[in-house]
């Protein structure tokens, strides 16, 4: 279980950022709504990156959620994260190679196991066959939940979103990236952690 602290919005056929810039295909068709959906992608050809569809039919939108702080389940996200690595070798690891890389994950801080795209499924255990799942389901095996009332409101800031230089101006330098301030699960360099307050 853990707590997103980071998501980017992709908006529209016009977001020339959003994979909804080539209309509907049978890659992006979940966006085209309803909400609450997850659409799963692979990007880079290895990493999983879970979206939350978040507008009704036909208006293609979705959240990526890039960055969740572990609450729950730390030792069982170490050990996804190290069977997605496992995975993604083009042949079987070598058992020494495994032991370095289950060393580094074990002593990775709890609040950097999720803190990238990538890593959010890759923590999580998401992968494609996901895509279409009702992330409001409360049976469903993946799913996001409104926090207590009790909990505090977090600050939240705003920044261009990430990796999108191919989209060009004005997509980006919107705003539509949003974090929690100074929240350590958050991904990238310490430097690209900040933004304006909203």
């Amino acid at each position: 279980m853990g707590r997103i602290v980071e998501l980017e919005a992709y908006i529209g056929e016009e977001d020339l950022a959003s994979h909804a810039r080539f209309g509907r295909t049978a890659r992006n068709a979940v966006m085209h709504g309803p909400p609450g959906i997850a659409y799963v992608y692979l990007v880079y050809g290895m990493y999983d990156c879970l979206n939350i569809v978040t507008e009704p039919d036909g208006q293609p939108a979705a959240l990526l959620v890039r960055a969740v702080e572990p609450l729950e389940g730390i030792g069982a996200m170490r050990s996804a994260r190290l069977a997605s690595w496992r995975r993604r070798r083009k042949q079987p690891p070598a058992a020494e190679a495994e032991a370095e890389e289950a060393a580094r994950l074990d002593a990775l801080p709890a609040d950097r196991l999720a803190s990238g795209p990538g890593l959010v499924a890759a923590a999580f255990g998401i992968d494609r066959m996901m895509t279409g799942l009702d992330l409001l389901d409360p049976s469903s095996p993946l799913r996001i939940e409104a926090a207590p009332p009790t909990e505090p409101r977090p600050s939240i800031e705003t920044t261009p979103r990430i990796g999108i230089g191919f989209a060009g101006a004005p997509w980006t330098d919107v705003p539509w990236r949003f974090i929690v301030a100074g929240h350590p699960s958050v991904s990238g360099p310490p430097s690209r952690r900040t933004g304006r307050a909203g």
